[in-house]
């Protein structure tokens, strides 16, 4: 008996019965359906998924064909990011620094502490000693992790495709790149040690705050080299190249000490501490001291000094990027002792502004140069170097110096010591133009009638000089200034002797160094060597070396330095004297403020030398 339908009727859809093998071989009809239909959506799939991987092995092989083409570290200029340029003292303590556009200061594998290094390469690359410079388990591990972590923990490039960026080949995305940056990785990884890459590495990254290699961010965030970082302080470091806004320490400490337990985690993964030192290391409490060895300059007008120098030698970009080691001439304890001298001379809140420069005679080594300015305490300008004053007085020496060269005895040539009208044109009225006519008196409107050139010195006596200067000729002493050191350019004027012109502290401190020399004038020098990033002393540039000529004979310069030294001892010099008898000096000024003990006070230009070596 057939059996039932659906419907208890034993009847098929056409009302005909139906029969076991029918429904069997409907459904393996069915079955066989999808299966096709499966089976072709698989190919569709799969059709689409390989034209899409041939297209893309095909525009890879394209660019791979072109990128290892030219992938020859040879031809690649790495890229220069500059480092910071120091300047140090004679003693060798550091002055200040030069900073490069990006502050770095590279530092040998020895100069980091072991702890940086451990735990950049346990969070950055934990196979760095094992692979060839591409690390493909070294991806996936970091791909799990940071699936785990919830966030990026662990980069999958190696430190030296880092490298590689850092150096040739930038942050650009795309495949080229990428292709190019392995390229030259593995050649890296043939061409050098793994010491040297984690060097360079390490000395290249950036963790932030303008800090750029491993030195400068242990100056920036721990006030200390590299070499003493601590485990904690190591681990924050290494921690902050991944996102160094981000992990800021100074801005965001929570983010970054999470990050530093993140990297200690690494770290005791890798077997570079054990469970004891982990422990301790994450309970730390973060200890920033924030430096300012690249901000901090002592003496600032010296400093800016030696920096034109530097820049009018090597140029502008070359001293801010150019990693340079500058050892100066300046005397920490001399800077001092001028200072203190100025401070106890201008004493009241309204005293003027004051500069010393000290220049050894030998070989014009510039000992101290300093300036106080009341009221200011950051100032750019070089008041000592670029500052320019009516010299006075003390300018009187050069025509001293110019009448003894011309051969007039300062001890037997006698002038007249008297008020003195000098009228060049007797045409011209003075009603009508008063610079017409030149009206010269002493300072205290003293005098004394005859007077040989050696007593007028003594007495500063205006008169005299000002009939001097004219005798020997404007002309003439503005020619022996230029030799002995003035490099301003001085007009001839009937006055000059007067110190009509504006010189500087510096150019006044070289003329009178080149007496204290006999003679041979020795050109400014505040270098003594320069240091450039590989470590080679630049002979080239002169620094050093004393560029000297004599100018004026040896019986000139002693005669002139026999009539300064009586004015030290009785002239209008004697707050200059300190029982030394081969002190020698002229006073200047061209107010009307007075001091006691002193010719006068205001913007003067005092110059004086010792024989002393411990001045």
């Amino acid at each position: 008996m057939p059996p039932r339908n659906g419907n208890g009727n034993g009847k098929n859809g056409t009302g005909g019965p139906v029969y076991p093998n029918h429904r069997r071989r409907r459904r393996q009809r069915r079955r066989r359906d999808k299966i096709v239909a499966r089976r072709f959506a698989i190919f569709v799939t799969l059709a689409v998924i390989c034209g899409s991987i041939a297209a893309v092995v095909a525009a890879a092989f394209t660019s791979a064909n072109g990128v290892l083409n030219n992938c020859d570290l040879a031809s690649l200029k790495p890229v220069s990011i500059g480092q910071n340029s120091f300047v140090y003292a004679a003693d060798g303590s550091l002055l200040g620094a030069i900073p490069a556009e990006r502050n770095r200061q590279p530092v040998t594998l020895a100069g980091m502490s072991k702890w940086v290094r451990e735990a950049t390469v346990a969070v950055e690359d934990r196979r760095f000693y094992e692979h060839g410079g591409l690390d493909y388990e070294g991806i996936v591990r970091a791909a799990v992790k940071n699936l785990e972590s919830g966030h990026v923990v662990q980069g999958g490039s190696t430190i030296t495709q880092q490298l590689v960026r850092n150096l040739y080949i930038g942050n650009e995305r795309s495949l080229e790149r990428k292709i190019k940056e392995a390229c030259l990785a593995r050649k890296v990884e043939k061409g050098h040690t793994k010491d040297w890459i984690l060097t360079s590495y390490l000395n290249q990254v950036y963790f932030g705050n303008h800090a750029y290699g491993v030195e400068a961010a242990a100056q920036t965030y721990f006030s200390k080299p590299a070499t003493d970082l601590d485990l904690v302080e190591a681990a924050l470091i290494a921690g902050m190249p991944q996102a160094p806004s981000q992990y800021d320490p100074f801005q965001r400490p929570n983010e970054a000490v999470r990050r530093r337990n993140e990297v200690l985690g690494a770290m005791l993964s890798a077997h570079y501490i054990n469970r004891a030192q982990y422990d301790e290391a994450v309970a730390s409490p973060l200890e920033l001291t924030r430096g300012h060895i690249y901000t901090r300059i002592r003496e600032p007008f010296f400093f800016s000094y030696v920096r034109e120098e530097l820049i009018a030698k090597y140029g502008a970009n070359t001293v801010r990027g150019g990693g340079l080691k500058v050892y100066t001439t300046i005397v920490p304890r001399f800077q001092k002792l001028a200072a203190r001298a100025i401070k106890q001379t201008l004493s009241y809140p309204n005293d003027p502004a004051a500069a010393i420069v000290s220049i050894d005679p030998k070989n014009g080594a510039i000992r101290a140069m300093t300036a106080v300015i009341p009221g200011k305490k950051k100032i750019q300008f070089n008041l000592a170097a670029q500052g320019r004053r009516q010299a006075g007085s003390s300018f009187k020496t050069f025509v001293l110096t110019d009448a003894i060269r011309q051969g007039i005895n300062p001890d037997t040539t006698m002038y007249l010591s008297a008020p003195f009208r000098w009228q060049p044109d007797p045409t011209c009225s003075e009603s009508v133009d008063p610079n017409c006519v030149w009206n010269v008196e002493t300072y205290d409107n003293s005098y004394i009638g005859g007077a040989t050139i050696h007593q007028a010195t003594l007495r500063s006596d205006n008169t005299v000089y000002a009939r001097l200067t004219l005798d020997v000729g404007p002309e003439n002493v503005v020619r022996t200034a230029r030799k002995m050191g003035i490099k301003t350019k001085l007009q001839p004027v009937a006055s000059i002797g007067l110190g009509s012109n504006s010189v500087s502290v510096l150019e006044m401190a070289s003329a009178y160094a080149t007496l204290a020399a006999e003679g041979v004038y020795h050109e400014p020098m505040a270098i003594r060597k320069v240091v450039l990033p590989n470590g080679t002393v630049d002979r080239g540039a002169g620094w050093g070396i004393s560029k000297r000529r004599r100018v004026l004979q040896d019986g000139v310069a002693y005669e002139v330095t026999k009539i300064l030294q009586d004015n030290v001892r009785a002239g209008t010099g004697t707050g200059a004297y300190y029982g030394d008898p081969s002190t020698a000096g002229k006073t200047g000024t061209t107010t009307t403020s007075r001091r006691p003990g002193n010719e006068a006070f205001g913007t003067a230009l005092p110059a004086a030398w010792s024989t002393r070596r411990d001045l």
